[in-house]
């Protein structure tokens, strides 16, 4: 046997869609977790189709990195349909554990092969009838945990985690858990050299995925109304908010202190949004980008009536219905521009499950401060999978309600700035002064409208009015800079190449500029966190002698609006893009970066 590769190799699971894989696998990744070993998770399944095949990676890395490899050390072959497929991706060298009812030839003589006996071992496990399919993957579950070295007890305390303490269903499961350990352990020669063993790296860490971190960021940024349509991948978000509100959201009495609701579409889900911030409440809606394009008069509505909204756009692939459950980062256009006219929106960019949180509450601070719909674009991949992260803070700061008038205040602002109006600008940032349902004060009310306004909000279709407001409006975009989360930057001396990325890019750049790094290479980074971009976006183009804009999109969208805001840096900027449905990984990048920059 070669040397041990310990806590450093990748295991990829194939199951049918609807078999019960997702507990298993997710009881490996929260017990590796356990024992300390820095790990990741990434789900490939099909579109709600049951049956099909689906793949489940998990990264161990010593190192910390969790982007997506196309290595597959470890094979986990349960699937007949997909058995030739999951056979041949096994790296030379790597491991094929398989279902041994499955009657294959693998002409292979570079792996090494376990044949699992999984009818055996759920026989002798006395699993009742109805339950030996949905108890089947754990199987490999235990014959993992043997011949890598998972231990046991932390596999039992991940399945007391998932099923939330429930007595029954974990003792069926380390049933068969044990069950297969000893029948591994009785049939199984290890002659592999990968082993889980444990580490101290994930102390102080929790585990997450970026839809579940959003709900909760949203709770605690004090979200009252939720108009929304269930749309993949989306539908987890609000769905969290429905299990932890009721938990976290209610008064003496236990009467809710929120609405959610969900509407016959995204039409609908839009303006129940919109309606619940124009009476006073933080309002949000949570979809992908075909529920978006539907939003767009109201979105348009939004920003020309500046009515405050968050929403969340869990990015799949498009165009139409395109890959329902593959990763993209393809919103970006759509979100900064949606709308007819001269629209331009502001855009927050999480790049991990903690920003998930974190803009969860921002993004109401933000949307009331500049009185403006607010995009929070995450994406498949940080949305639905489970990465590591540090504990969300509660936050820190009072909640930012922007220039909202209450009866005391509005005798202040007549007696300081004259006769109040609903889009009149006396601060000179764009931003306007306003009144929620419910104040009492006489000359408070205003009507709403998406038609041409003067600065009191009266109908207007004079020129010089509409060209007035439509300046108002860019200089309110522009104030917004100010009150964005500005972007990371990762210097380096000596470094002449930058590279600009954003959202769930980050592992696979900060991989990549390693493997970078290991050829002599040195790499500045970017992070976007906002649009419209800062001055920090600006200085950092300029500084860097190329700048590669690294995305999962077809066209370079971030590198077409970089464009537009730098024209004069046009020529220095690289495309760096790839949209086939997965996370880029650490070593395309890098392949990209050196087959692309100047000598």
């Amino acid at each position: 046997m070669n040397d041990k590769v310990i806590n450093d190799f990748t295991i990829t699971v194939g199951t049918a869609n609807g078999s019960g894989s997702q507990t298993s696998n997710l009881t490996i990744l929260r017990a590796l977790f356990k024992m300390g070993i820095p790990v990741t998770g990434k789900n490939m399944f099909p579109s709600n189709i049951q049956g099909l095949p689906t793949w489940y990676t998990l990264r161990l890395s010593k190192d910390g990195y969790t982007a997506r490899r196309d290595e597959h050390d470890i094979v986990v072959a349960m699937n007949a349909k997909s058995f030739e497929r999951d056979v041949a991706n096994v790296e030379p060298g790597g491991v094929l554990f398989y279902d041994s009812a499955i009657k294959a030839n693998i002409e292979r003589d570079d792996i090494t092969i376990y044949p699992m006996d999984v009818k055996t071992i759920i026989k002798e496990a006395g699993i009742p009838s109805n339950l030996k399919t949905m108890v089947a993957n754990m199987v490999y579950v235990g014959v993992l945990a043997q011949m890598l070295g998972i231990e046991i007890e932390k596999i039992k305390m991940a399945l007391e985690f998932h099923f939330a303490g429930k007595e029954k269903p974990v003792s069926i499961n380390m049933g068969v858990i044990e069950a297969s350990a000893k029948w591994a352990k009785d049939n199984l020669e290890k002659k592999d050299n990968f082993y889980a063993e444990p580490m101290d790296k994930t102390d102080g860490l929790i585990m997450s995925d970026g839809n579940t971190a959003a709900a909760l960021g949203s709770i605690y940024g004090g979200v009252q109304v939720v108009g929304w349509y269930p749309i993949t991948p989306a539908t987890s978000l609000v769905e969290k908010m429905n299990a932890y509100l009721p938990q976290l959201r209610t008064d003496k009495n236990g009467k809710a202190t929120y609405a959610i609701v969900q509407a016959e579409d995204e039409i609908a889900a839009a303006g129940i949004t919109i309606g619940g911030a124009w009476s006073g409440a933080r309002s949000m809606t949570s979809t992908s980008g075909a529920g978006i394009s539907l939003m767009g008069e109201f979105v348009g509505l939004a920003y020309f009536a500046e009515v405050p909204i968050v929403i969340w756009n869990i990015q799949r692939m498009g165009p139409s219905t395109g890959l329902p459950t593959r990763t993209s980062q393809g919103d970006l256009n759509q979100a900064y521009y949606l709308s007819q006219g001269d629209t331009k929106h502001i855009v927050l960019l999480p790049g991990s499950t903690h920003e998930c949180f974190e803009f969860g509450w921002k993004s109401f601070d933000i949307a009331e401060r500049l009185q403006t719909p607010v995009f929070v674009l995450s994406d498949l991949d940080l949305g639905q999978n489970q990465s590591m992260s540090e504990p969300f803070d509660y936050p820190d700061v009072p909640m930012d309600r922007g220039k909202v008038l209450w009866e005391e205040d509005f005798d202040k602002f007549v007696e300081e700035n004259g006769e109040w109006g609903r889009y009149k600008d006396v601060d000179g940032d764009g931003i306007p002064y306003r009144t929620l349902a419910g104040n009492r004060k006489e000359g408070s009310s205003y009507f709403a409208r998406g038609t041409g306004h003067d600065a009191f909000a009266r109908y207007s279709e004079d020129p010089d009015v509409w060209m007035q407001g439509m300046e108002r409006l860019t200089l309110k975009h522009e104030t917004a800079r100010q009150y964005i989360p500005d972007a990371i930057v990762d210097s380096v001396d000596g470094a002449e190449i930058g590279i600009i990325a954003y959202g769930s890019l980050d592992p696979a750049i900060t991989e990549a500029r390693d493997l970078l790094a290991e050829k002599g290479i040195k790499t500045s980074y970017l992070r976007l966190r906002a649009l419209p971009i800062t001055d920090t976006v600006k200085s950092f183009i300029r500084k860097n002698k190329q700048v590669f804009v690294v995305e999962m999109n077809h066209d370079g969208q971030l590198r077409e609006i970089l464009n537009a805001n730098m024209p004069g840096e046009c020529t220095k900027l690289v495309s760096s893009n790839l949209n086939n449905g997965l996370s880029l990984t650490a070593k395309w990048i890098r392949d990209d970066v050196l087959a692309k920059k100047e000598n």
